[in-house]
């Protein structure tokens, strides 16, 4: 029985033995790990992910991983480029790819949601072809959009507001349009901008000081504009200096290449009409809406353009128009008009001005201006007796993505007392900036406090840092001037490029679980809905950088992301920049795609650390054109 039954001497040993095993184990696996950790610890100083081809952020192989080295530098000469009909692309692990080909050379100022040829589909009353009507899926474009042959990179802010070169725009009909009205000149290689315009012949500037004399552009009240008609945008360029942050549109119509000149100028505008749809701002958006000789037929159709511009005026806000038929007794026979048509429509909008509760507040030469009221406590009692337009009813006054124009009075929010600011007094510009916004102190926007607000101030004092050390021509004054946030949230890296000469336009995607656009534009900062399922209503070529946090996670499920991608690719200028900000495996593939589409990139580590799983990929579009149209045989 003993020898089949052990005894306690016999249990004993071999316990121990396995006791000093797993001893001597658990030193090793200790040792290991604690070499692992300072080992990563001092690589992390680099802060770099090198990624391979189809490989994870942690994968392993034998063959050492391809160093990129990635160059912001920007070129000026045709010399430099890589000609489009070198169409394969590099892979950075190696071997070739032509995935993403380049496009015809005839889009080279394709603007899919501002297709020619589609809008004529369109009815014409009241400029609906000339809206946004976007492709379908299946019409959707798998290239790349060609920069024009010779394209130059920009010349930097602030000589771009008076200068582009001619091969990145090469459009004469306006020098021959507008030759007397001093908007633009033709002279050798270039364009160059007077900065004249049609009801101001002598300058912007001159013109701004007439607008100066008449309300207070100086004290920080006004800061945010929108320029309707917009021309090529001298009102906005010449605001800027004045810390006048504008938005200029106009339609892309006869007026050829009249936006995308501004945005090569290096001024913040839009591809966009005052048509049936709501433009794509939230209410209680601007200080100040201008039209010089805008062509907008602001007494037709009952005033609903008028109602559009006061629903995105603030509280308090100034509506400038000059042109006809302001001093019509003075120009009628210069705009080949009769009096009495001109008088009329002067009447017409004067009636639609009071019935919207405006007050006419100055009229000095070729210049009148209405001010909005702070509140609509009069307004209600004067509704009572004069109908129309009557308040609007059940409608969301920020919802402004494909939204009808409605001939209504958007109400303001309500008050207490009769000199009580609707919706809150905005500080003066700066302090706007870092103020709380209104619609946080009231509780408006769902999950948005101050206490949030603040910690995103801080968030981005450290995040625009973080962004310098990885790309350190962001802290080169003039490197890049035209910045567009896929995804701005409260505009916190807009708030903190402010003391850069840049602008940037903050988009909330339509999409984002809470809509913060309101709040962008109350801290004196500018933006726009938008859907990244959809092409963007601009020119190709009009940003130097783009900034795209958790964009792709927003889309997952909900278009393509080589769609969005190849829309990044189409508004990103030649050498342009792009930081990526999205969990490690969303940005895998992002890195998959843009290696196809002969753009540079590197994978960083996020600013809190190896362990987070968000990264961040920061990429450049290389620098590459059409190649030279063929010589006509003689």
């Amino acid at each position: 029985m003993a020898g089949l039954c052990p005894g306690p001497l016999s249990l004993y040993l071999p316990l121990k033995f396995y006791k000093r095993i797993n001893i001597y184990y658990m030193l090793t696996v200790i040792s290991l790990c604690s070499l692992a950790y300072l080992l990563g610890t001092y690589k992390h100083h680099t802060t770099t992910v090198f990624l391979q081809k189809g490989g994870g952020p942690c994968a392993t192989a034998a063959a050492p991983f391809q160093f990129i080295s990635l160059e912001f530098q920007s070129h000026h000469t045709a010399e430099d480029l890589v000609p489009i009909n070198d169409t394969t692309t590099t892979n950075f692990g190696g071997g070739s790819l032509n995935h993403f080909p380049p496009c015809d050379v005839k889009l080279s100022e394709y603007t899919p949601c501002e297709d020619a040829e589609r809008s004529l589909k369109f009815p014409r009353e009241r400029l609906i072809y000339r809206e946004r009507h976007c492709p379908e899926k299946s019409e959707l474009l798998k290239c790349r959009v060609p920069a024009p042959h010779g394209y130059r990179t920009p010349f930097r802010w602030p000589e771009s507001r008076d200068m582009v070169w001619y091969a990145n725009v090469p459009h004469k009909w306006l020098t021959v349009e507008k030759a007397g009205q001093n908007w633009v000149r033709f002279e050798g290689d270039r364009f160059t901008f007077p900065g004249g315009g049609t009801m101001f012949p002598n300058g912007a500037d001159a013109y701004i000081d007439e607008i100066g004399e008449l309300i207070d552009l100086t004290g920080g009240m006004v800061r945010t504009a929108i320029d309707t008609g917009c021309g090529v945008a001298s009102l906005g360029a010449y605001l800027s200096s004045r810390d006048i942050l504008t938005v200029s549109f106009a339609p892309k119509d006869t007026h050829e290449a009249q936006v995308q000149f501004a945005l090569e100028r290096g001024v913040p505008a839009l591809i966009g009409v005052l048509a049936s749809n709501r433009l794509p701002y939230p209410s209680r958006a601007f200080d100040m809406a201008h039209c010089s000789r805008c062509l907008i037929p602001w007494g037709q159709f009952d005033g609903i353009y008028l109602t559009e511009v006061d629903r995105i005026l603030r509280p308090g806000g100034y509506w400038v128009l000059s042109g006809p038929p302001i001093n019509w007794q003075r120009h009628w026979k210069g705009w080949n008009r009769t009096k009495e048509d001109l008088s009329s429509e002067q009447s017409t909008i004067e009636s639609i001005a009071k019935s919207l509760c405006w007050k006419k507040i100055q009229r000095k030469g070729d210049l009148a201006i209405w001010q909005k009221p702070s509140n609509h406590m009069l307004c209600k009692k004067f509704k009572r007796v004069f109908k129309k337009p009557s308040f609007c009813k059940a409608q969301d006054p920020d919802q402004a993505w494909y939204t009808p124009m409605e001939a209504c009075l958007t109400p303001l929010p309500e008050v207490s007392g009769m000199r009580e600011t609707a919706g809150g007094v905005l500080e003066r510009w700066p302090e706007r900036l870092t103020a709380i916004p209104p619609r946080i102190n009231n509780e408006s926007i769902e999950g948005i406090t101050a206490e949030v607000f603040n910690q995103d101030i801080e968030i981005w004092k450290k995040r625009i840092s973080y962004y310098k050390s990885l790309n350190n021509e962001l802290s080169q004054s003039g490197r890049y001037r035209n910045f567009l946030d896929m995804n701005a949230n409260l505009g916190g890296f807009a708030a903190s490029l402010v003391d850069d000469p840049v602008w940037v336009m903050n988009v909330v995607p339509v999409e984002a679980k809470i809509q913060t656009l309101g709040i962008v534009y109350e801290r004196g900062l500018i933006g726009i809905y938008h859907s990244w399922c959809e092409a963007m209503s601009t020119y190709p070529r009009t940003y130097d950088f783009i900034h795209a946090d958790s964009v792709f996670s927003l889309y997952q499920d909900r278009c393509e992301m080589e769609d969005i991608l190849l829309e990044m690719d189409r508004i990103l200028r030649p050498e342009g920049s792009v930081i990526f900000v999205d969990d490690v495996d969303v940005l895998v593939k992002v890195k998959d795609n843009i290696d196809e589409m002969q753009w540079e990139s590197r994978m960083h580590d996020h600013e809190k650390g190896p362990h987070h799983r968000e990264k961040v990929l920061v990429a450049v579009k290389q620098y590459w054109a059409a190649p030279e149209p063929a010589q006509a045989s003689s």
